[in-house]
């Protein structure tokens, strides 16, 4: 990965039409089973943005369905983060709040500057550029609520205020893991220390993003689904080897990997940036090799080494949270931001009732169980 700057919304619309034209020839859910949704450009002075647009599909995976968000990947996260005497009660509350977004037609949604991966990154605010963008939403599909997904008020408090300021509701969705002080010339924490140093010591050999060929897609697809769809949630985005293919061939994902000795990939993340930020949607790997090998540390090294080389801060997501923590992550709270004012009655009391969920309920757990 080079350390270009992607900042410019030129760049923003340059690669908005490349993450298009990988989709021109084959709908999303031919490359990805549960993206099922229609990807659009909207163009905004001299930024264009990608768009899912979904009419209510069912068995959407919840980086393009808000009701698969706050309701089936959220009772699979009750499940597997909290004691059973508080994961029940939330897992049935995730399915009651659930029935009532379906009936309120949350998933009728256009979600703006979704590259279909989980944590989109976005560029400078432009005012004028935004209400371009959200009068050309509401104009082609009125009865759509328009999303703007990860939000966090440390990289994005310009866009939050502005969505605000133009009756955006703010839904807290999940807490993330910022590095914001990554240098090479600074003291890191001692776990992250170890893990460069594993980096660089590791007998797996390390395979550059130029050196994956079209034979190693199929493992790249195989080793994200052991962690994210298997180990995870089914909910994850089940990208195929054709989309990691397209994806990387595009130049909109930089490949990292490990092999071993037989020349095998064991393990891969994928790294996707937008301006000053970096953060990585593919990680997988051979969950059924010994931990001792450290496979997850050495790509998250992967990250962390090249955040210092090229000067970006990270945005690693939500998960592992402890992990995280012990390499000097930050959490924040993420939020989706919601336009419904022009939409039913029914739809607005509802999200306005799952923004009460999620602040006061979701928000003091996430603290409380340090998620």
């Amino acid at each position: 990965m080079s350390a270009r700057d992607f900042s410019g919304a030129g760049d923003v619309a340059c690669n908005a039409a490349t993450l298009l034209a990988m989709l021109r020839d084959v709908p999303a859910h031919e490359l990805a089973p549960n993206l099922r949704t229609h990807v659009e450009l909207l163009q905004g002075g001299a930024c264009a943005l990608p768009a899912t647009v979904t009419h209510g599909e069912s068995g959407n995976a919840w980086i393009c369905s808000p009701l698969t968000t706050y309701c089936d990947y959220a009772a699979d996260e009750a499940l597997r983060h909290f004691p059973a005497w508080l994961a029940a009660p939330l897992w049935a509350a995730c399915r009651l709040m659930g029935n009532v977004l379906r009936w309120a037609r949350i998933d009728h949604a256009v979600a703006v500057n979704n590259w279909l991966v989980s944590t989109n990154l976005y560029p400078p605010l432009d005012a004028a550029a935004l209400d371009e963008v959200i009068a050309t939403a509401l104009q082609r599909w009125p009865r759509h609520a328009v999303w703007f997904r990860s939000l966090n008020e440390v990289q994005n408090p310009d866009w939050l205020a502005a969505l605000r300021q133009r009756g955006f509701l703010l839904i807290p969705s999940r807490q993330v893991y910022l590095f914001e002080a990554l240098s090479s010339t600074q003291r890191q924490p001692s776990d992250l220390r170890r893990d460069l140093k594993l980096l660089h010591g590791t007998p797996l050999q390390r395979v550059a993003s130029a050196s994956f060929s079209k034979c190693d897609y199929a493992r790249v697809a195989e080793l994200y689904a052991a962690l994210y769809l298997e180990k995870y949630s089914r909910f994850n985005p089940q990208y195929t080897a054709a989309f990691m293919q397209r994806w990387h061939q595009a130049g909109l994902l930089v490949l990292h990997g490990f092999r071993d000795a037989a020349g095998e990939l064991q393990a891969v993340v994928g790294l996707f940036s937008q301006g000053a930020t970096l953060t990585a949607p593919v990680v997988g790997y051979n969950t059924a090799l010994p931990q001792s090998l450290g496979l997850y540390r050495l790509l998250m090294a992967t990250v962390f080494e090249e955040a210092m080389r090229t000067g970006l801060v990270v945005n690693l997501s939500a998960g592992a949270s402890q992990f995280k923590r012990q390499r000097g992550g930050r959490a924040e709270i993420e939020y989706s931001a919601v336009l419904v004012r022009h939409l039913h009655f029914k739809t607005r009391i509802a999200l306005a009732g799952l923004r009460w969920l999620a602040a006061c309920v979701g928000v003091p757990l996430m603290k409380r169980f340090r998620l």
